[in-house]
């Protein structure tokens, strides 16, 4: 069996009151699969004030120079660590951000933190993980102004692709490329 997702049929997603219409088989490598030769990510950082878009994946390879740039715009701002970020997380931040339909790109809270900076995160807040998947480069955390947290988060959720946090008083929504799971919602 064959699934096609049209625009329109991805779209129709978001019309129903719940994440639980969408197709079991749309997760973000799916969605991806249907978005041409090439992928692109756009994000900008308030931290650092610097912006990336970059085409990191065509016709089905990712590209190294690129995916070189995203690990270091996704390094620890505040050590300068860079490591390299799983780029199942850069996907499932294309495909939810395809979802979402906006030109706007995603303002990057944390990507990879080293465990120095977890440490002190987790010292300020009880909802900063022991383990966090920040430190494996397998994480970011993403704001939209244009879109809601709730609509990001159930464009991440019907990626079906990893880890989904609302984070509604903070105004973010966490992804991850670890297993499937979701809180917050």
């Amino acid at each position: 069996m064959t699934f096609e997702f049209s625009r329109r049929g991805i779209l129709g997603v978001f019309a129903a009151t719940t994440v639980a219409a969408a197709p079991v088989m749309a997760n973000a490598f799916g969605l991806m699969r249907g978005a041409g030769n090439y992928r692109r990510i756009s994000m900008y950082s308030g931290r650092t004030g610097e912006s990336l878009d970059t085409v990191y994946w065509v016709e089905g390879k990712y590209v190294r120079d690129a995916l070189n740039e995203i690990n270091i715009f996704m390094r620890d701002w505040r050590t300068g660590q860079v490591i390299g970020i799983d780029p199942r997380t850069v996907d499932i931040a294309a495909a939810s951000h395809r979802l979402l339909q906006t030109n706007e790109p995603y303002m990057m809270l944390s990507g990879y933190r080293s465990p120095q900076t977890n440490a002190m995160l987790r010292s300020r807040s009880a909802g900063v993980a022991r383990n966090s998947l920040h430190m494996a480069g397998k994480a970011a955390d993403m704001r939209l102004k244009s879109r809601s947290v709730s609509q990001m988060y159930k464009a991440v959720t019907a990626c079906r692709a990893g880890g989904v946090g609302k984070y509604s008083h903070s105004n973010f929504v966490h992804m991850d490329c670890g297993p499937l799971r979701t809180w917050g919602g």
